[in-house]
C-alpha cells in the first residue's frame, strides 16, 4: 500500500516551482518534474495528476535549447520545432553509426564462423557436402 501524502495548494506549488526554476536559472541547470515534484514531497507521478499545468511548463522549459535567462521572452513554435529537430538529427546520426558498428560487427562474427567451421571440418576429416549438389540428385 502506498504511503498518502498531503497535496499543497496550486498557490504553494506555484511558489515552490518559481523558486526552483529561480534557482535552475541561476545554476545554469534544466528544471526537471521529478525534482519539483521531490520538492514538494509528492511522487512524480502524483504531482502530473494534480499539476498538469505546472509540469507541462517545466517540460517545456526543460525542451528549450539553453536555460533562459530573465529577460528572454516565450519561444516560439517554430523555435520548439527546430531545437526538436536538431535533438532528432543527434539522435538518428548517433544510432546510425551504432547500426554501422553492429553490421561491421555481425560480418567480422560471420567471417571468423566461417574459419572456425573450416579448421575444425580440415581437423576432422569431415568431407563437406555442397548444398547445390542435393537438388540435382533428387
Amino acid at each position: 500500500m502506498t504511503r498518502s501524502s498531503v497535496i499543497p495548494t496550486e498557490i504553494r506549488a506555484r511558489r515552490s516551482m518559481d523558486e526552483y526554476m529561480n534557482e535552475c536559472r541561476d545554476n545554469g541547470r534544466r528544471p526537471s518534474v521529478l525534482a519539483l515534484a521531490a520538492r514538494l514531497g509528492l511522487s512524480n507521478t502524483t504531482f502530473r495528476r494534480h499539476f498538469p499545468e505546472l509540469a507541462k511548463e517545466i517540460s517545456t522549459v526543460r525542451s528549450d535549447p539553453a536555460p533562459q535567462t530573465g529577460d528572454e521572452t516565450r519561444p516560439s513554435p517554430y523555435d520548439v520545432l527546430v531545437a526538436r529537430n536538431a535533438k532528432l538529427r543527434r539522435a538518428n546520426r548517433s544510432l546510425t553509426e551504432n547500426l554501422r558498428f553492429a553490421a561491421a560487427q555481425i560480418q567480422r562474427l560471420a567471417l571468423d564462423n566461417a574459419s572456425l567451421r573450416e579448421a575444425l571440418e580440415s581437423r576432422s576429416n569431415i568431407t563437406h557436402i555442397d548444398q547445390s549438389d542435393r537438388g540435382r540428385r533428387h
